[in-house]
């Protein structure tokens, strides 16, 4: 077993001999992108697990370890990594536990630390966490994000986020049972066989990446896109993850739907552009703002050669930029509401909106304060303002039971159906899932 070694705060480091030894667990939030973020992090010499277990299990395992009045979201992660450590499938002295630290204001910020300490409660003090983040906050040994790393883990959200964005469009209108996924699966291992290759993130590399993914998935065959879409925003775990939204894409599908679900390199371009607003309002250090200037955009020239590789197939709808965004914001919150999502839940609401995708869901853990004042709080403003808007906000939490979830958002679908028969002149009264009025 590997020397355990402390800082001088007795923080458990992880070394460079457990990089060797040990293998590394890591939470799933999104099924696509996390894929590939784990064979990113097997090829920079880790050996890591990617925890796909989706069981009741989980819930009853983390209220164990955590509050229930603690955000959902860290229930959720530390009770399937706790689920995993004592599942028996691993040797838990050579053990990790990778969970990620924004270090802003939000409480995912304290995850690791309650992931501490309910593994010293459970007996494995043993077993080291790893804090990934950008923003320096711990520092190990054995881990760290070098430049090489970064770029990689950058390419695989935007790789995912195209990938989800087509399937997301295909999937409701597939002929052919499951030839979507197995599309989705085949270009994740084509891309990730492209990762190790000299020049693999070069520009035009990565442009005809795009096109061809683009071109792949036009190609399959599908019916009329006549379906309801339905957007899906909130809290950027219970948003992604079906441990944390119950499945809720394919509680969608089921229901006929097409689900529209915003990308996560929109949020990363937000961390960044968060960085550079803080020195605008208030000042700070020169080299930050210049570093998460540089960072911001190169992420939005990844996003604009996305958009446009998308666009080149008029049966796809594609994505807006960043900036836009942030400009359909302006004048319902100011740039400095950052805490959790922040501005960016609102704006995400407003993009989905103004492209037509009316019916949004909004997902949020009870108790989340910036997502309530972000999400469920700006929903009457934004009826206001467009009152086509057909939006529901459902709050997840370990006593919320999944059928009330599923109920209002059928009476949400209901809405829309009926608008929808409007539109072409059918019979029928509007009801309002927000307001319950008629």
């Amino acid at each position: 077993m590997a020397e355990l070694i402390y800082d001088e705060t007795g923080r458990l480091l992880f070394t460079e001999e457990m990089k060797r030894e040990y293998t590394l667990l890591m939470p799933q939030m999104l099924p696509v992108h996390f894929t590939m973020l784990q064979q990113v992090f097997e090829l920079e010499g880790y050996h890591a697990v990617m925890l796909t277990s989706n069981h009741r299990g989980i819930i009853s395992e983390g209220l164990k370890y955590v509050h229930n009045d603690t955000c959902y979201p860290a229930l959720l992660v530390i009770g399937q990594l706790l689920d995993a450590v004592k599942s028996g499938k691993y040797d838990p002295h050579k053990l990790a536990l990778m969970i990620t630290q924004t270090g802003g204001g939000c409480r995912a910020s304290n995850y690791i630390h309650l992931l501490r300490k309910a593994l010293v409660r459970a007996g494995y003090e043993y077993i080291p966490v790893i804090s990934v983040n950008l923003a320096g906050l711990e520092k190990n040994p054995g881990f760290s994000l070098n430049l090489k790393l970064i770029l990689r883990m950058a390419y695989s959200m935007i790789y995912g986020d195209i990938l989800v964005n087509l399937a997301n469009q295909c999937r409701p209108y597939e002929l052919i049972e499951g030839e979507t996924d197995r599309r989705v699966d085949r270009w994740v291992r084509q891309l990730l066989a492209q990762f190790p290759q000299r020049g693999a993130f070069r520009r035009a590399n990565v442009r005809k990446n795009f096109a061809g993914i683009v071109d792949d998935f036009a190609s399959i065959p599908v019916g009329p896109r006549n379906k309801i879409r339905v957007g899906v925003v909130g809290e950027i775990y219970i948003k992604y993850a079906p441990l944390g939204n119950n499945n809720l894409e394919k509680f969608l599908l089921s229901e006929n739907c097409e689900p529209v679900v915003p990308g996560v390199m929109d949020f990363i371009i937000f961390k960044c552009d968060n960085r550079v607003e803080d020195h605008l309002i208030y000042g700070g250090k020169t080299g930050t703002y210049l570093g998460a200037g540089l960072l911001k955009k190169y992420c939005e020239g990844l996003q604009r050669d996305m958009i446009a590789a998308i666009r080149r197939q008029p049966c796809f709808r594609a994505p807006c930029t960043f900036e836009h965004i942030k400009q359909l914001v302006h004048g319902y919150l100011g740039y400095g509401n950052k805490m959790g999502e922040g501005w960016l839940l609102t704006g995400e609401m407003l993009e989905l909106i103004d492209s037509g995708t009316v019916n949004v869901v909004c997902t949020q853990p009870f108790g989340c304060l910036p997502n309530h004042i972000v999400g469920k709080g700006m929903v009457r403003r934004i009826r206001e303002t467009l009152p086509q808007s057909n939006i529901v906000c459902i709050d997840y939490d370990p006593g919320a039971t999944r059928i009330n979830q599923e109920n209002r958002i059928k009476l949400m679908l209901s809405n829309a159906r009926l608008q929808q028969q409007n539109k072409e002149g059918g019979p029928g009264r509007e009801y309002s899932a927000v307001s319950g009025a008629k």
